[in-house]
């Protein structure tokens, strides 16, 4: 899997550091080109385009390290939101264990399903037959009150999916009555 420089914030800080570089420098050239002149020199046509685009440059680095400074804002936002629902579906997760009255062993063998591994992986990982485990999960599906392993997620996702959407929802007609 490639990234993109866009996924990673440390080439586009060095990408702004150069470039800072290169406007130092642009202005540096300005104003030398200006000393003996003053503001006057500004009437030559070749040092006014270079002032403005060492300004136009200036502009755009301010501009790329703003946006830099908010994508990395909202990736640290994103970041905590997804551990939040990571947190929220693992409690969801075993809520549902406890209300099924799973087994230890059973709570294995479902926390395997989900992670989408196969009957011979999980007999691998816990170190029992296949039927074993396949026992086990017809005793999680039947539990559980599912066909399978999908409706089994499905019923999971469900929960994690309504739980915030309710809450949003219920704040949001609160606010409306106010």
């Amino acid at each position: 899997m490639t990234q993109r420089v866009s996924d990673r914030p440390g080439m586009l800080g060095a990408l702004i550091a150069v470039q800072s570089l290169c406007a130092a420098f642009f202005l540096w050239d300005v104003v030398d080109d200006l000393g003996p002149n003053g503001l006057r020199g500004l009437t030559n046509l070749h040092i006014a385009v270079e002032t403005l685009a060492a300004l136009a440059l200036i502009s755009a680095i301010v501009f790329e390290a703003r946006y830099l400074m908010r994508l990395l804002r909202r990736k640290a936002h994103l970041e905590d939101q997804v551990s939040i629902a990571s947190g929220a579906f693992h409690d969801i997760m075993l809520a549902h264990f406890d209300r099924w009255g799973l087994t230890p062993a059973e709570n294995d063998v479902a926390l395997f399903a989900i992670k989408g591994l196969s009957i011979a992986d999980t007999a691998r990982l816990r170190g029992s037959a296949e039927g074993t485990v396949k026992a086990q999960l017809n005793a999680v599906y039947r539990k559980a009150g599912v066909s399978g392993r999908g409706a089994l997620l499905g019923l999971l996702i469900d929960d994690l999916m309504q739980g915030p959407l309710t809450t949003h929802a219920s704040t949001q007609s609160q606010g409306r009555l106010r």
